[in-house]
């Protein structure tokens, strides 16, 4: 193996352990935001509130396209990505609900 070809090895194992770490990371925050999320529908399901606010999901939406922006993230990606989480939540909220 040449010395280019080590330092490259070298680096994208660098880079894939820090995309591992990063994976991690999403992963306990989503989990996090889910247990944030299923204490709020149970508080709607107690309540007898619907299982969602379309204003505060647009809302929701527009900030992480701003954040997005902000972090040099592509907004389509960042929005379809938060369209999904939502629409878990309200899958959440409705299974609560019955």
């Amino acid at each position: 193996m040449t010395d280019a070809t080590t330092i490259a090895a070298e680096l994208l194992k660098d880079h894939r352990e820090s995309i591992d770490r990063l994976d991690a990371i999403l992963v306990y925050t989503l989990a996090e935001r889910f247990k944030r999320t299923q204490a709020v529908g149970r508080l709607k399901a107690e309540h007898d509130l619907p299982p969602s606010d379309p204003s505060r999901e647009a809302r929701q939406i527009e900030r992480l396209e701003w954040l997005s922006k902000e972090a040099d993230l592509d907004p389509e990606f960042a929005k379809k990505f938060l369209t999904f989480i939502i629409s878990e939540v309200i899958r959440h909220h409705e299974q609560l609900q019955k």
